[in-house]
């Protein structure tokens, strides 16, 4: 009987894994599929988009790669060039900013430290789309609607971003360590940047790259803020292309590369920061 039980252990902790595993099969089947489709349709040309099977392979990706990059004189660099400006621009200063108030509330004693984290935190679930008319309605006020300020001014607080360096700042940077620099005679200022900023890089990193692809994919505050097509993020240009496709079928193909050609960006970038994160945690092995 004893010896049923142990053997019947092994089982029912395999079993026990095949559920989450199956959950995580579907979940990645529904995040990959549409990208299989981008994918294998910019492949296709505007008849074969119609015409073929959904995930059989065309023939004008080179022909669609062409049309995009040429169409308007080159509007799509243009618009690539903007995302580029917004996520990079808007993600470092939201970064920094994050870092430096997630910083201050996770290691600093001031009256209202708690109402305000909790304020923060309602911010999250606050959805963005809720908060781009009234975002419209300040830029009108101040005149900056329709230039690239109004597009990246509101992309710089990030509550979620805040919440996230706060919680990093508590769990990676001693008040041991710090409250040794005071001793030795460091300014704030100082304890910050030399003891405080480096332990929170692998947070930073994250911050970084959250509020980067955010951007980079933002549709709806683009789109209400901007009139002129060559300030338009590649969200906002590759909508007007299929607003237009309605009437030129061929500008459905360059969308759709577009789209693809568009990912790139993002999975290189994630492909550049994944050593930080690497780094940190060698780091951290080597310690222990």
């Amino acid at each position: 009987m004893t010896a049923a039980k142990a053997a019947a252990g092994p089982l029912a902790h395999q079993r026990a894994k095949i559920l989450p595993t199956i959950v995580l099969l579907v979940g990645a089947l529904y995040c990959l599929v549409p990208v299989a489709w981008v994918v294998v349709a910019a492949t296709k040309s505007s008849a074969e988009l119609f015409s073929t099977f959904t995930f059989a392979p065309g023939t004008g990706l080179l022909d669609n790669l062409r049309d995009l990059f040429a169409y308007g004189d080159g509007t799509f660099m243009t618009w690539a060039a903007n995302s580029a400006l917004y996520a990079v621009v808007g993600s470092a200063l939201s970064t920094l900013i994050s870092t430096l108030a997630g910083y201050g509330m996770a290691k600093y004693e001031f009256r209202g430290r708690t109402v305000l984290f909790y304020a923060i935190l309602a911010g999250v679930l606050v959805p963005g789309m809720t908060l781009a008319i009234p975002q419209y309605l300040l830029m009108a006020e101040t005149g900056m609607v329709g230039t690239y300020w109004s597009v990246l001014l509101p992309s710089l607080i990030s509550p979620f971003g805040i919440y996230l360096a706060r919680v990093y700042a508590m769990s990676s940077v001693p008040d041991a360590t710090l409250e040794a620099a005071r001793i030795d005679g460091a300014s704030e200022y100082r304890i910050f940047g030399s003891v405080g900023l480096p332990m929170m890089v692998p947070g930073m990193v994250t911050i970084f790259m959250l509020q980067f692809v955010g951007i980079w994919n933002n549709f709806l505050l683009p789109y209400i803020m901007l009139s002129d097509e060559s300030k338009f993020p590649i969200t906002v240009g590759l909508y007007t292309l299929l607003f237009r496709g309605s009437s030129e079928p061929a500008l459905y193909g360059i969308a759709i590369v577009g789209a693809a050609v568009s990912v790139i960006p993002l999975i290189a970038l994630l492909l550049f920061l994944q050593r930080f994160w690497r780094l940190d945690l060698l780091s951290g092995g080597l310690k222990g």
